[in-house]
């Protein structure tokens, strides 16, 4: 299966995108499913047509989705769910509102990861398009292997496994005096059967060939330097990009006088785009007249980025995390285009690297060939960050 993820900053047209790409896969007889894993749905307006947790066709070889937090949440959570709600009513809070706050804080996130999975393994489509949450969402979506594996390795396995022996002896004490009992051999499974889903996940992500990332973004200052960002952060978490689409780009037969202004802007914000993101390969669409909404309005898109093109292919393979030996020497080196050296922190502990970016950071499991070595120093070199270890 082809995974094509499309990200950007809100409002900049990932929907719409999203939608005419899969218009195009389905034209060419690809199985396709455009999954919107965006908490503010936007893809049923798009295609102008009623869109759920369950596939719906739109047209032959074409299906549309709307993630649903809730029912992905009973689906792989509901043991956990309960769990927490009963822990939460023994502590006074009535029915409503322990449920409610068992939905923890960014698990619909986590749940956009497993349904993408799910598909993955089933196998049904031959292209999946994630319309994404906005970058920053989406950003720490992506980092969630990482992250999830790192407190399943220190801390959730050990307690589970003290928890398994010592659940029968504390029990019978516990209970009469908490008011709900310990978690059970299924309530403490399931974190860890979660993890290793997302966990698997992490390699269709990491495999260029299989994933990319399609960067939206408008020649806006603003924008384009959230976009930057974006890029970096993803090839900070070993994803790749092959593709970025300027859109809403002013037409230069718009004559009025009121977007002289505008069109000078853009002018200029162009130019760094195709500066910025080389050697990326780069499609403009144009501003057009009216909403991109139903059908016919998705050709139109679709016809303008793609003409015969195939859109599953991969545009462009970068590679984004790689390990070279120079004598008794090794060098790790990874892709982080347009960010200063000062910017970056490192830190070594153990077997992991930690690498700070803003407020992005990335713990890093070094190969056995690094990890008994000590970093001797690190460059920014033709927008690779390299370490070295000697």
């Amino acid at each position: 299966m082809r995974v094509i993820l499309m990200t950007g900053k809100g409002g900049v047209g990932k929907t719409s995108v999203a939608a005419a790409t899969g218009l195009r896969c389905s034209e060419l007889g690809y199985k396709t499913l455009v999954l919107s894993t965006d908490p503010a749905h936007s893809l049923a307006d798009s295609f102008d047509l009623e869109l759920g947790h369950i596939p719906r066709k739109i047209q032959p070889n074409l299906w549309g989705a709307e993630l649903d937090a809730l029912m992905e949440l009973e689906g792989n959570w509901g043991a956990v769910k309960r769990y927490i709600t009963q822990v939460l009513q023994a502590r006074g809070l009535d029915g409503i509102q322990a449920e409610e706050l068992a939905i923890l804080p960014g698990m619909d996130e986590i749940f956009g990861l497993v349904r993408m999975k799910r598909h993955y393994d089933e196998g049904e489509y031959d292209v999946l398009i994630i319309d994404s949450a906005p970058t920053g969402t989406a950003l720490r979506l992506l980092s969630l292997p990482e992250v999830g594996g790192w407190y399943m390795r220190k801390f959730y396995k050990p307690f589970q496994n003290v928890s398994t022996i010592l659940r029968p002896l504390v029990e019978p004490i516990f209970r009469p005096i908490a008011g709900f009992s310990l978690p059970d051999k299924e309530v403490m499974d399931a974190p860890y059967e979660f993890y290793e889903q997302i966990e698997a996940l992490e390699t269709i992500l990491s495999d260029p060939k299989k994933t990319s990332v399609r960067l939206i973004t408008n020649p806006e200052k603003m924008v384009i330097k959230e976009s930057l960002r974006a890029h970096a952060y993803l090839s900070l978490y070993n994803v790749s990009t092959d593709l970025v689409i300027a859109n809403r780009v002013i037409p230069d037969q718009v004559s009025d006088p009121f977007f002289d202004q505008w069109k000078q802007s853009q002018k200029i914000h162009k130019q760094e785009i195709y500066d910025n993101f080389h050697p990326l390969p780069i499609k403009e669409v144009p501003l057009y007249r009216e909403q991109l909404c139903g059908l016919a309005a998705l050709e139109r898109l679709k016809d303008t980025l793609y003409r015969d093109e195939d859109p599953s292919k991969v545009y462009y393979e970068e590679t984004t995390l790689r390990v070279v030996q120079k004598d008794r020497s090794y060098s790790l080196e990874i892709y982080l285009p347009g960010i200063p050296k000062e910017q970056i922190q490192l830190n070594k502990n153990g077997d992991e690297l930690n690498i700070k970016i803003g407020n992005h950071r990335r713990n890093l499991v070094l190969p056995q060939s690094l990890a008994a070595l000590n970093p001797s120093g690190a460059k920014i070199e033709e927008d690779y960050l390299k370490i070295n270890f000697s």
